[in-house]
């Protein structure tokens, strides 16, 4: 699967730094819609696509990120977490990590689409995880994922620094995400 996302190209469609990040509303794990705008009013965002809370790249991804959040927040930012998943879902990822940072439900991939960071599910890779149960989790039969992706976006909108790749078990660093605040404050 991820020789396949990287040869077909995938990654050229994430929105790259200089570009403006489209606004948006979604749902968050406790209920209340949140937009982009609203956040941005307040400081820089660091936005994070998630696969869900059953992948253990993203539990882990989570964990360092909640650990970082005081260095996040020392540098006027706030993270907003993104996952196709819908439901009680977010609400899990919020509470396992004490709502350290805002879950949202990127209800039917919209955002995670106008991003570039979506792709649809090869039938062999699907075979694998059917056991997961896509559909119930996005409450859609899209069977689409979000690649491991990370936006640091500056008030005014534009993407001032990214993180894609097709290798699930490959992030952004806390450490980069920082370097990337303390640029743009700079």
């Amino acid at each position: 699967m991820v020789a396949t996302l990287r040869g077909n190209g995938m990654l050229s469609a994430v929105l790259a730094e200089g570009q403006a990040f489209p606004d948006f509303m979604l749902p968050s794990a406790e209920g209340r819609l949140v937009s982009l705008a609203e956040r941005l009013a307040q400081g820089p965002v660091v936005l994070c696509f998630f696969r869900g809370e059953w992948c253990p790249f993203c539990k882990l991804t989570a964990e360092a990120l909640a650990e970082a959040m005081p260095r996040i927040e020392a540098e006027g930012a706030s993270v907003l977490a993104l996952t196709p998943e819908t439901g009680d879902l977010p609400r899990k990822l919020h509470a396992r990590h004490n709502g350290r940072f805002t879950v949202l439900a990127d209800v039917d991939f919209g955002v995670g689409l106008a991003a570039g960071v979506v792709f649809k599910v090869p039938p062999l890779y699907r075979e694998r995880i059917s056991r997961l149960d896509l559909p119930l989790r996005h409450g859609n039969a899209a069977w689409c994922l979000p690649v491991p992706a990370v936006f640091v976006i500056a008030p005014d909108g534009r993407v001032t620094w990214r993180f894609a790749n097709a290798d699930f078990s490959r992030r952004a660093e806390p450490d980069d995400i920082l370097a990337a605040l303390r640029r743009l404050r700079s």
